[in-house]
């Protein structure tokens, strides 16, 4: 488990932050429902977002659900009688959540979503909006839209066809079926999978290796990695070749050069 020193909360301590040694860590902190999502929760959780965007100290983010049941089981279905009864007041949902997931989804900095537990429809999308994926043994995953009636989002099933291909999706969206993480490895939803007693330790070793690498190189690769994943006419090449300069013309490519000639580790500092 995490320190938590310095720890601070939003959404009524329904959403937790944290940061030390360069890695920041965000926790849905709602295990008496299974880190189900509400509006004010996703509201706390842009903040959270936010405030670790802004941390120069911070170089990769981890996301986690509190409890040991869950990631996030979905959206908090008690909820819905008032906020997504009909498909105007859905809208209306979709818009005051879509902002964080956004803000997700183009985050500057590395994230890994660590799962224990349930990783359900909303949850689902949380995780695949993260840059890597690790799960513990036993996990579920799942997006249970077709049993409630309602239609997952363009973007939430761009992510997964990405992830695991149109025929797995169409057969996880059809059926509401879930899958354990074994499966969830062996179809490209995670990237790998550890005993429960194992995963915060390799997640952590995971995120410590990230945030001692060059920043400027990172963000390189998350840069152009999201335009490969675009339609070629749609892809941004002078933000490729930018980067790219930029990490030649580094202190940071100069101080890695240096310390492999010295046999040392390097020191980056992101400029």
């Amino acid at each position: 488990m995490p320190d938590i020193s310095g720890e601070t909360s939003y959404a009524d301590g329904k959403i937790l932050k944290h940061a030390t040694d360069g890695v920041g860590v965000i926790t849905f902190n709602n295990p008496a429902k299974r880190n189900a999502m509400s509006l004010e929760m996703w509201e706390g959780f842009g903040e959270a977002l936010t405030a670790l965007r802004d941390d120069d100290t911070v170089r990769v983010v981890i996301l986690r659900g509190a409890g040991g049941k869950a990631f996030v089981s979905g959206a908090d279905i008690s909820q819905f009688e008032k906020t997504r009864h009909n498909a105007a007041a859905s809208e209306e949902y979709a818009r005051r959540s879509a902002a964080q997931r956004a803000m997700l989804a183009d985050y500057p900095k590395p994230t890994i979503a660590c799962i224990e537990g349930f990783c359900l429809g909303g949850g689902m999308q949380v995780a695949m909006l993260a840059d890597i994926r690790l799960a513990a043994h036993g996990s579920q995953f799942g997006i249970p839209a077709a049993r409630l009636g309602i239609a997952y989002g363009y973007d939430g099933l761009k992510h997964l066809v990405s992830l695991v291909g149109p025929s797995w999706a169409r057969l996880l969206m059809y059926t509401g079926m879930r899958i354990d993480s074994a499966e969830a490895l062996r179809i490209g939803l995670v990237e790998r999978v550890f005993p429960v007693d194992e995963l915060w330790g390799e997640t952590m070793t995971i995120a410590e290796t990230i945030s001692q690498n060059a920043p400027l190189a990172i963000k390189a690769a998350k840069i152009t990695i999201a335009q490969v994943l675009k339609d070629e006419s749609r892809r941004d090449m002078e933000a490729i070749k930018a980067i790219g300069a930029a990490c030649m013309d580094s202190a940071d490519f100069r101080e890695g050069r240096q310390a492999f000639m010295e046999k040392r580790k390097p020191k980056f500092q992101g400029k």
